[in-house]
């Protein structure tokens, strides 16, 4: 019972922390995005002196990909909160799914009203393809756990 509860307040957690970074305007979100844009390709300049990357594109990459990778992980901690490792059925790994795509139609609804933002549809299923991820590697996962005996 415990483990459940922790495991709900990793999902509270997570889902707070989106939440908190979608509601930022439009400029911090940039300036978060760009910094850690310009960090990776410095890092890149470094190991492949004279590529000459584009920044902007290069931006964008990074800003969906962090939409990928937050509903990867949204998807892998609801699966662990619905479910028991070594049994997830098709139920619990559905339902990961559905709160995970809501969560993220909700939060570019979300996006609407903060300056400068825009909620995209495209978003939607980038989030939704991050979760839906997450949720195949848990399930193959468990398909290797050891079933366990109550």
């Amino acid at each position: 019972m415990k483990n459940k509860f922790i495991a709900w307040v990793a999902v509270a957690s997570w889902l707070s922390i989106i939440f908190i970074l979608s509601h930022q305007p439009a400029s911090v979100s940039s300036g978060l995005s760009s910094g850690i844009a310009e960090f990776l390709l410095g890092t890149i300049a470094d190991w492949f002196p004279g590529n000459d990357s584009r920044v902007e594109e290069f931006h964008t990459l990074v800003r969906k990909n962090a939409h990928f990778i937050a509903y990867f992980i949204l998807g892998v901690l609801l699966v662990n909160a619905l479910g028991r490792w070594g049994e997830l059925k098709g139920r619990v790994l559905i339902g990961a799914f559905a709160i995970s795509v809501l969560y993220a139609a909700s939060d570019e609804f979300h996006q609407l009203f903060i300056a400068g933002r825009s909620g995209e549809v495209r978003d939607v299923l980038i989030d939704s393809a991050g979760a839906a991820t997450g949720i195949v590697i848990c399930w193959a996962g468990s398909l290797f756990a050891p079933k366990r005996k109550d």
